[in-house]
């Protein structure tokens, strides 16, 4: 089992940083107490989790001169075990708090008058330090999210799950889909609906396919997508996107636009992107069988 444990100030990014783990494929928990740790490691090791991310800072009000030993404790029973500590000047974390308008969650600790930020932030230094001598220390005063998570990225050497695509047909005359990020318009391509003997099947039928193929200007459509997605993929996924939906519209949703969709899915199968990331296809007007 590889286990991350991140830590460190409030404000300093550490909601972003187990998102971040969690998009890798981690199990996180968020703000455990430090002495249920080694407890929830035995279940999850129980559960067969294979990675797992759980966040332990101050709230816990937990003994933290103990977790050392408890991380030793875990190497010697063969897991590997990475603590990321994250920090943040004075001025950053105020600027912070101040933006988002939210209560420090050590803000009540001198019982039930509330203390300075300032205050706060010091206290939460001072009961975090032990914590300091066993962790990968990331100062996040002048980084942005995105920032952070490539550092994330590069100091755990997690493996890029890159983008699900999804390629979806649909039919212009019962609208666009939502959660469509990119939209191609096939409408200008024949239309095997005019012919009587295809108007009942779909793109995924053989004669449908094969009246599509004989069309110069289908494959050049094809290739024209195919090649604006293989120049751009990349870029989404460096601005860390998880999901990309490429729709591609005809009239009716049953014909051309069914064919395209699975064809540019099944290419990019081919090319070895499924290698990097899942491509799937979804037919949204056809009627499931």
């Amino acid at each position: 089992m590889h286990i991350v444990l991140v830590t460190g100030l409030s404000g300093s990014g550490k909601s972003v940083a187990l998102n971040q783990l969690e998009d890798a494929g981690y199990y996180c928990v968020d703000n455990l107490p430090a002495n249920l740790l080694p407890n929830l490691i035995s279940t999850l090791s129980v559960q067969s989790h294979s990675r797992v991310a759980v966040s332990i800072d101050a709230r816990s009000s937990a003994d933290f001169t103990k977790l050392p030993d408890q991380v030793a404790a875990f190497e010697q029973q063969g897991l590997s075990v990475h603590t990321l500590f994250l920090t943040a000047n004075d001025t950053a974390l105020i600027q912070r708090f101040s933006e988002t308008r939210r209560r420090h969650p050590l803000s009540r600790a001198g019982g039930e008058h509330d203390v300075s930020l300032q205050d706060a932030i010091t206290s939460e230094r001072e009961r975090l330090l032990p914590l300091l001598q066993i962790s990968a220390v990331i100062d996040t005063s002048t980084l942005k999210a995105r920032q952070l998570q490539q550092w994330i990225k590069e100091l755990l050497d997690l493996r890029k799950t890159g983008l699900t695509v999804l390629f979806e047909s649909f039919g212009f005359k019962h609208g666009i889909p939502m959660d469509a990020d990119f939209v191609f318009d096939v409408r200008c391509l024949p239309n095997p609906y005019y012919d009587v003997s295809l108007r009942p099947q779909t793109g995924l039928d053989a004669p449908v396919q094969q009246f599509l193929q004989n069309q110069p200007d289908t494959d050049r459509m094809i290739e024209d997508i195919e090649h604006f997605l293989t120049r751009w993929l990349s870029r989404f996924e460096d601005d860390n996107r998880s999901y990309l939906t490429i729709g591609i519209g005809c009239t009716g949703g049953q014909h051309r636009s069914v064919y395209i969709a699975h064809t540019l899915a099944k290419r990019f199968i081919e090319k070895g992107l499924r290698d990097k990331a899942q491509v799937l296809v979804r037919h949204r007007t056809l009627t499931p069988t």
